[in-house]
């Protein structure tokens, strides 16, 4: 199992080659700080919510999960207001007795920290350790020789929007004699330093009675072990390599067997075998290492955690699973680009920068598909309007160049150039020294009426016309500039000014879509600013109710009218959870706050406006989503299957809605077009059909409806490697999918969404229709009967529609039936399906009851295509001509085997009578003609697998249903080749119809009259 620093808990049963989150659902935040197993019961697992490396971006927890069934379901058991955790612990015999250490909150005081205990499995909790509203618990130790003793580390620490503390008075070593009861403060005790402590880790070997590791942030920081339980202590190593940065890290773990062997997880993964005293290095496969769980039984066997993942090495360490396996990246912002389909960019907390599709022509997106978009970690990226090849990147702080490190991205020569404002290293330094602030998260914008005049924003906002090669300031210092809030950020024990906490930036920028050089900016230190002059004049209209130092995250322009703006901003890093979201209609001359609805703790980073219906709005909080139909005055939350994460921006791009999560990755809602179409009255009648939206031709390259007949086969990709899936079927025959390495393509087909107020009587049904009227393809929802055979065929079963309560989805792949199904047992026989339709103008009705409603949608060539309609008349008609062919073959080879079946038992018959075995001779010849016609059409009972067709060959009916692959591979007209084949092939076949159906007419015929003339039951 892994937490996830934004993204839940996580689950490998194969040593890390798949992971599959097993907390969505259950937990209502996403940060998980601390995660335990219990040794006595396995079952049994406790999640501590709230990360405690209380980085820039650190989220926070609710509390304590607890699962007893491995993680199938979980339950929340208190200690809300923790908001970070650190550690937990659990008795090695006993599962109900569980230790939680407690940091509290990050950014203010508060008395829920320390060290809790339970003896009930969470049902209750008691605080036995509690040393000051400003400092908590951030980590804890049983000693496995004894479990009555257990060590504990209490740190002093805090965030607020411009400072990072570690270290104070609070600082210690505490150990309990008495199982957690009472405790003892060793921080004196001989051997350890003296002054101010910062963060400690502390561990007790497994392997030695008395032995403890303590890693000690300090002016004298480093290693310290004592060999007495803690009475007493030795400085076993300085090394600068396992105490740097020491409030990020701070981890390390005994070794199960061996008591002179410990890890320390820092921004490298170190080892010592000699006690701790010195140390070498293990890769692993990201740097930033925090976390390292050893296989008591099995030390070779390990999960390791890093700013990259979780990963498992089975040989000590030599070797790792891949982190490649987990989409738990944490993007800042979102931006996409114009190509078709589009591109989405992002910049990774701790990775690079990216771009991958919105959607692919293979069956899953993998890694392939996407690129890596230049080195930035931090910030916006900005594609340029007339060049999706180029994109400008935000860094800041050590990243090369120093200063803001704006990066130039080219993907057509795959060239990075540096084209910061200010190219000088500034580390180590304060704010105030800098030439010119910049914070880590930037803003960086292309004008919507100029593609070439670039933006960006520090304390002072700067645009560019040559793609950074230079660089004007478009307006004055926009902040307070308050000099407390520029100073050194670390201490009292060591600096930490690698640029995240540089603060009084503007923060927000945007430029009105309506009016050029109209330009919105907000700073991360309370104050709004609005320039209607291309930043000539820039005036003050900070809204009266913001209270001081908010910080604004997000300043949106409406689409609709260019007096209107939108405002998201937070308060969270002064202890201040609460939403605040506001809107002006007057150039920010007034403002309305407008967070009705969201709760008074889910803070809101973003605020965007739907550009295709005025007043419908989203917001995105800590927690998820929500959205507005009236302009703000209300909010619901709008989860769906969002994972439970930080959403830290929303784009709106060709009706889509993406997140640029900030712990599961990038996700889209597709089609906005069907929240357009809603309002707050939406589902009063029984049913509610919306129109789908305008859909490109997109065929598949594996049709999953050819795969309903094989649930739980696993078909790999043409490369053989990242795109591994599984598909299966549900109850209602839709196809799920796992995916390893990738995600989750759009599905193919016509998005087709309707709303059922209640589970209706009998069976609703969807109904296509061409634009002439005909009807193209109709599907029903099952009902008893349908379930009853499903469940006894689960393999023979059509596809049918959901018809649940509330909202359902079904896709119509766009394609006309499949052909007639093979009578008899026939494992290599297979369904032609229909050919996919032809771009125009079609209709989709639903009959619930008595009420039917029906929506008109288009259908458009794929962006890509460069077909033209006559081609894809042309390779339609001959895909018809090869389908309605099939079909007929089909229906006369059925023919031929109900003759063969009622021959085979007229014989069987007839040859019990003296009387009649010349008419069983005949019935048995008969049967034995018919068979010969059929096998040159199709050889009948063929088992599966290749070895059948080698050994007896295909049959041209078979050899027919491959051609339409070849016909429809791509958007183009049929070759002429193509129609040779065809015409061949049902050349052949035809005959062999014509031959059968002579056969019934003449000898067939003749051999029923007189069965007749004898009494004797005719064939049908």
């Amino acid at each position: 199992y892994f937490g996830a620093c934004a993204g839940g808990v996580w689950k490998t049963e194969d040593a890390g080659q798949y992971w599959e989150p097993i907390s969505d659902g259950f937990f209502k935040t996403g940060s998980v700080g601390a995660l335990a197993v219990s040794e006595a019961d396995p079952n049994v697992i406790y999640a501590g919510m709230g990360e405690a490396t209380i980085r820039i971006d650190v989220s926070h927890g609710d509390g304590v999960y607890k699962s007893t069934d491995a993680g199938r379901s979980w339950r929340h058991i208190g200690l809300d207001d923790t908001r970070h955790i650190g550690e937990v612990r659990i008795h090695p015999h006993d599962p109900n007795t569980v230790f939680v250490a407690a940091l509290g909150h990050a950014f203010g005081r508060n008395q829920q920290r320390g060290v809790f205990k339970s003896t009930d499995g969470g049902e209750n909790w008691e605080q036995v350790l509690f040393v000051s509203d400003k400092a908590g618990a951030v980590d804890l130790s049983i000693d496995k020789n004894n479990p009555r003793i257990l060590y504990a580390t209490i740190w002093e620490a805090y965030r607020n929007f411009h400072q990072i503390s570690s270290g104070g008075e609070d600082s210690g070593i505490w150990r309990s004699m008495d199982g957690g009861d009472s405790w003892q403060n060793i921080s004196s005790h001989p051997g350890l330093p003296t002054g101010i402590l910062g963060k400690i880790g502390i561990a007790a070997s497994p392997a030695q009675s008395g032995r403890v590791y303590a890693l000690v942030e300090h002016q004298e920081g480093g290693m310290y072990r004592s060999d007495d339980y803690g009475d007493s202590w030795e400085f076993a190593a300085r090394n600068n390599d396992i105490v740097s940065r020491a409030w990020y890290y701070t981890h390390l773990t005994p070794d199960p067997q061996d008591a002179d062997t410990v890890y320390v997880n820092n921004l490298r993964f170190w080892k010592s075998i000699d006690g701790g005293r010195t140390y070498s290095m293990i890769g692993t496969p990201h740097g930033d290492n925090h976390d390292l769980w050893i296989d008591p039984n099995n030390p070779k066997r390990m999960v390791q955690g890093n700013d990259g993942g979780a990963c498992v090495s089975l040989n000590g360490g030599a070797s790792w699973s891949s982190i490649f396996n987990q989409p738990t990246a944490q993007f800042y912002h979102a931006a996409a680009d114009n190509r078709k389909p589009y591109f989405v960019y992002g910049t990774q907390q701790d990775n690079s920068s990216v771009a991958v599709p919105s959607r692919s022509s293979k069956s899953s997106l993998m890694w392939m598909d996407g690129f890596i978009a230049g080195t930035g970690e931090s910030g916006y990226i900005a594609v340029k309007p007339d060049d999706d090849n180029v994109v400008f990147i935000g860094a800041i702080g050590s990243s090369p160049g120093g200063g803001n490190c704006l990066q130039r991205y080219d993907h057509d020569s795959k060239q990075l150039r540096l084209v910061t404002t200010w190219p000088e290293v500034m580390a180590g330094e304060a704010a105030l020294d800098h030439e010119y602030r910049f914070a880590w998260t930037y803003p960086i914008l292309f004008s919507p009426h100029n593609p070439n005049l670039l933006y960006i924003a520090g304390n002072l906002v700067f645009q560019s016309t040559d793609e950074g090669q230079s660089w004007q300031p478009i307006s004055p210092d926009l902040t307070r500039a308050d000099p407390n809030t520029l100073q050194v950020t670390g201490g009292p024990i060591n600096r930490d000014s690698v640029g995240a906490e540089v603060y009084a930036t503007v923060f927000a920028l945007a430029e009105s879509p309506h009016e050029a050089g109209v330009l919105w900016a907000g700073s991360d230190d309370g104050l709004v600013h609005l320039s209607k002059d291309g930043g000539a004049n820039w005036n003050n209209i900070t809204p009266a109710n913001l209270p001081a130092w908010s910080l604004v995250s997000i300043l949106e322009p409406s689409p609709h009218d260019p007096a209107v703006c939108y405002m998201a901003a937070t308060r969270y890093k002064l202890d201040d959870y609460a939403p605040y979201l506001y809107k002006t209609a007057d150039y920010g001359q007034s403002w309305t706050r407008i967070d009705a609805g969201i709760p008074a703790d889910d803070f809101t980073r973003v605020i965007r406006c739907d550009p295709a219906r005025e007043g419908l709005l989203y917001a995105g909080t800590e927690t998820g989503v929500y959205v507005s139909f009236d302009d703000g005055e209300r909010w619901r939350r709008f989860q769906l299957n969002l994972p439970m994460t930080p959403i830290h921006d929303l784009i709106i791009k060709n009706n889509d809605l993406i997140a640029a999560t900030h712990g599961r990755s990038f996700w889209i809602l597709d089609d906005l077009t069907r929240l357009h179409q809603l309002g707050d009255d939406e589902g009063e009648g029984a049913a509610l059909l919306l129109r789908p939206r305008e859909t490109e031709r997109i065929l598949a390259s594996i049709d999953a409806r050819r795969l309903i007949d094989q649930p739980g086969k696993t078909y790999m990709s043409s490369t053989g490697t990242l795109a591994a899936y599984t598909f299966s079927t549900t109850a209602e025959n839709h196809v799920e999918r796992k995916f390893l390495d990738s995600g989750e393509n759009l599905p193919r087909g016509v998005l087709v969404t309707y709303y059922l107020r209640d589970v209706p009587e009998g069976k609703i049904m969807l109904s296509f229709t061409d634009g002439e009227g005909h009807i193209i393809r109709e599907f029903t929802s099952m009902d008893e009967a349908d379930r009853k055979a499903l469940k006894e065929k689960p393999n023979k079963a059509a596809l049918y529609v959901p018809a649940k309560p509330g909202w359902n989805r079904f896709v119509w792949d766009m394609r006309l039936p499949p052909s007639p199904a093979l009578n008899g047992s026939d494992p290599m026989f297979e369904r032609m399906e229909g050919p996919t339709v032809t771009p125009g103008s079609y209709r989709v009705s639903l009959k619930a009851g008595d009420d039917i409603q029906t929506q008109s949608f288009s259908l458009v060539k794929e962006a890509n295509s460069r077909a033209s309609d006559e081609d894809l008349q042309e390779q339609f008609d001959l895909l018809m001509r090869i389908y309605e062919f099939y079909s007929a073959a089909t229906e006369s080879v059925n023919a031929m085997r109900s003759a063969r079946s009622q021959l085979s038992h007229l014989a069987e018959r007839l040859s019990k009578s003296d009387d009649s075995a010349d008419l069983a001779d005949r019935a048995a010849a008969l049967k034995a003609r018919v068979l010969e016609i059929e096998k040159q059409i199709l050889i009948p009972d063929l088992p599966t697998g290749w070895a059948g067709r080698l050994n007896q060959g295909t049959g041209p009916l078979r050899r027919l249903s491959a051609l339409p692959s070849v016909v429809s591979m791509g958007e183009f007209p049929p070759t002429d080749s193509a129609y040779a084949v065809c015409d061949k092939l049902s050349g052949l076949i035809q005959g062999r119809i014509t031959a059968f159906d002579a056969l019934v007419a003449s000898e067939l015929s003749a051999f029923n009259q007189e069965l007749a003339e004898r009494g004797v039951a005719v064939i049908g």
